[in-house]
């Protein structure tokens, strides 16, 4: 686990880095009451997230260090960012159950590694559900890592469909190398 205090993201009102400006360290479930609106970031040390709606909600963007100069182009998100979540530096082993149904139903298999075709290396036609027992996850809703994310940390996920009716098709850890 990586200190808080070592992770930290700068976000800005305009695009290419103009405006008033907010420094993060950790979550943050409303930006609204530091920034008007949020256009463009840069992050210093450590992994985050970001939500294109309040409270940890609406469409997800990973961000490792690196410059964003402009959401809408780089990422086509329809509005700014809302809020952010830290994601922890993790150095143990990975490992998650996913399911093909609901509520840990139909077809399980244990990944540990990254899977960029769930129907090419299972012949699973979608995940709806799973658990995650070691490591922090991203999880996309097409193959080969495209289309919408979702960050996941350990626990157990019953149902996709209360998330944004979402599939999954392709999962990657989120490594040490990404920090």
């Amino acid at each position: 686990f990586i200190s808080s205090k070592l992770s930290t993201v700068i976000f800005y009102e305009d695009r290419n880095f103009q405006g008033r400006s907010y420094e993060c360290s950790s979550d943050c479930a409303d930006m609204s009451s530091y920034l008007s609106r949020c256009h463009s970031c840069r992050v210093e040390r450590g992994c985050f997230v970001v939500y294109d709606r309040t409270n940890f909600m609406g469409n997800q963007y990973f961000l490792r260090r690196g410059e964003y100069a402009d959401y809408m182009s780089m990422m086509g998100m329809n509005d700014c960012i809302r809020s952010c979540r830290m994601v922890p530096m993790y150095r143990g082993s990975y490992r998650m159950r996913i399911y093909e149904r609901e509520n840990f139903g139909g077809q399980m298999y244990e990944l540990m590694d990254d899977c960029d075709s769930i129907m090419e290396r299972f012949h699973m036609s979608s995940c709806m559900s799973c658990h995650v027992m070691d490591g922090h996850w991203l999880m996309y809703e097409q193959p080969h890592f495209r289309g919408r994310m979702m960050y996941m940390r350990p626990g157990e996920y019953r149902s996709f469909m209360n998330i944004g009716n979402m599939r999954f098709l392709s999962m990657r850890r989120i490594m040490e190398s990404y920090y």
